[in-house]
């Protein structure tokens, strides 16, 4: 009987072309993850996790390390996939449940940028692959596995990318589906670490272990192939209660990043506070009110969503990026957020406090959410005047639903660059989009980091 990781690897290696709206959308996907990779390099997180291993990472090592040199593929995708995480800025991905994208670049960097044989448009098929992947694995698990407190990020999206990084080495049906079983025995997360540096750290430790099982697999590792489904296995251990499998399991005509895609924040901080934020804006824009105006804010969001957002009162910039309260009142503040917001000083502003005090954060109760798989963050503002004004948002602005314009992908992109203290930013975006059009993926990324390395 054919088990599932067969019947994915099956479907991975066989799926070798995509249409223009898929190969657009994982474009824009690679850019906006590199670009949070650019912004986060200089962040506590990945420069504590260079520094633990800064013994391995030379000049003249084997992959492009982005807080600087070069290192093993191995320690290359646990640097650089932490960097693409440490500001929660990096895009989601709703059938895995997972930050797939900073997983799966960092990971695919890790090979690609360790010779000159891979191409952007090897690039390009391995992150679909590696998407379908962690969308099928997430199929069986989601979204009773993240509910039950495992980081979809670390677990989910760790098989996921292994399986990328295996269509990019050309490995064959066997391989994929073994690399993926290894990566089952990696996989790793808790969301009890959430508004620490473990949390995109998580993110690196799954790029490394893709890139590790991957590898493996191409020297003749195996695993069980029935180690999704089987006693004792992922789903068994890892599902949570009402985990279904894959049973019903089909693929669609489409891959999923035309029918799911992914959701390009907008905001630097958690996702489990966009909807909220997005409503709120909505609010201010259609009604003028200003923070000040403001005498309580209720909102009602998912269950997961409260477990994420855990400091009502956050001490740091970490755990500001995972309190809605921070969040909203910034956005609300300024209009909305940027990665200014999430530095130190800015996370203990006291101004904002009395802000914070007035906002209320409630969730459905486990009966509402039974069997749906999406239900809308609510909000409700009390305003001075006597006014109350309700919304809801069932998207963040990002998703596929509410696409963001290219005037925001670039602003965003911008930003990351700034952050990063690039000076000339036109420059370094032309060369960031200029990874799919060169024959080298390592010679186009090399004269990103180039221009870094100069500063």
């Amino acid at each position: 009987m054919t088990t599932v990781l067969e019947k994915i690897a099956r479907q991975l290696v066989a799926r070798t072309s995509f249409p223009a709206v898929a190969t657009g959308r994982a474009e824009d996907a690679i850019v906006d993850t590199i670009g949070c990779m650019i912004a986060g390099m200089n962040d506590a997180a990945p420069r504590s996790v260079s520094a633990a291993f800064r013994d391995e990472i030379k000049q003249d090592g084997t992959s492009l390390v982005f807080t600087g040199g070069r290192a093993s593929r191995s320690i290359a995708a646990l640097i650089n996939g932490t960097a693409a995480h440490c500001l929660d800025f990096d895009d989601n991905f709703h059938p895995a449940r997972a930050h797939a994208s900073a997983v799966l670049v960092p990971a695919l960097l890790s090979v690609a940028t360790s010779s000159n044989e891979f191409s952007g448009i090897m690039l390009v098929r391995a992150y679909l692959a590696g998407l379908e992947a962690q969308a099928s694995v997430g199929f069986g698990v989601i979204p009773s596995h993240y509910n039950r407190g495992w980081h979809g990020t670390s677990t989910i999206g760790c098989i996921g990318a292994a399986a990328g990084v295996s269509v990019l080495l050309g490995l064959n049906e066997a391989e994929v589906a073994n690399a993926m079983s290894l990566a089952t025995s990696m996989a790793s997360g808790l969301k009890g670490q959430f508004g620490t540096g473990a949390k995109p750290f998580h993110a690196g430790i799954a790029a490394r272990n893709a890139v590790e099982a991957a590898l493996l697999a191409q020297s003749g590792f195996s695993g069980r192939l029935d180690i999704l489904e089987r006693p004792q296995g992922f789903l068994d251990l890892f599902g949570g209660e009402q985990a279904t499998g894959w049973a019903d399991f089909s693929w669609d005509e489409k891959h999923i990043i035309e029918t799911r895609g992914l959701v390009t924040k907008l905001h630097p901080c958690c996702a489990s506070t966009h909807r909220a934020i997005d409503a709120a804006l909505d609010l201010q824009n259609e009604h003028g009110f200003s923070i000040e105006d403001i005498e309580r804010i209720d909102t009602k969001v998912g269950r997961s969503a409260v477990d994420n957002l855990a400091y009502p009162d956050p001490s740091d910039e970490m755990q500001a990026r995972f309190s809605m309260q921070y969040c909203l009142a910034v956005a609300l503040s300024n209009g909305g957020l940027s990665l200014r917001d999430f530095t130190p000083q800015a996370a203990t502003r006291p101004e904002l406090r009395v802000h914070m005090a007035k906002i209320n954060m409630t969730s459905y109760s486990a009966e509402e959410e039974r069997g749906v798989e999406r239900l809308p963050h609510k909000v409700s503002i009390s305003l001075k005047d006597g006014r109350r004004l309700s919304i809801e948002r069932l998207h963040a602005n990002g998703a596929i639903m509410v696409p963001l314009t290219d005037n925001q992908k670039r602003a965003k992109i911008m930003d990351c660059l700034r952050w990063a203290g690039l000076q000339d930013l036109e420059l370094s975006y032309t060369n960031l989009k200029s990874i799919f059009s060169e024959t080298s993926v390592n010679a186009a990324t090399n004269v990103i980091l180039a221009r870094q390395s100069n500063l």
